[in-house]
């Protein structure tokens, strides 16, 4: 948890705590609710890697990502089809007429492509 992904890089906890974040941002601006750990973004999000002395850890940081992964599943599980192709609440009304490619589904994309991402540098610290 705490092992460089590579000498003088993210360590395995900031990335952890990074995709805990990012996936809770993802609440709001899916229209399922509000975020649940806003406090993440201090640590995770706004500062680099060991800004912080001692972030959350272990059990604490996979309580947290437990949490705002069945929140994020059961706002999910209730979107149609249809629903996945409205706007995401970053996109006023007036732009998504003019790009209509930037809904919800798009958003769930991307962060898809995030957590990936993250994931291959997370090998790495094998």
């Amino acid at each position: 948890m705490w092992k460089e992904i590579a000498p003088g890089k993210n360590r395995l906890v900031y990335l952890w705590g990074h995709l805990a974040a990012t996936h809770d941002a993802m609440l709001p601006m899916l229209g399922l609710g509000e975020r649940l750990h806003p406090e993440l973004d201090a640590v995770f999000v706004k500062s680099p890697d060991k800004a912080l002395a001692a972030p959350p850890a272990g059990a604490e940081l996979k309580r947290i990502w437990e949490e705002i992964d069945a929140a994020l599943a059961a706002g999910f599980a209730k979107l149609t089809p249809e629903e996945w192709l409205e706007r995401h609440t970053a996109v006023s009304a007036e732009d998504f007429v003019k790009e209509p490619h930037r809904n919800r589904y798009a958003i769930l994309l991307g962060r898809t492509v995030h957590l990936a991402y993250h994931f291959g540098q997370a090998i790495l610290a094998k």
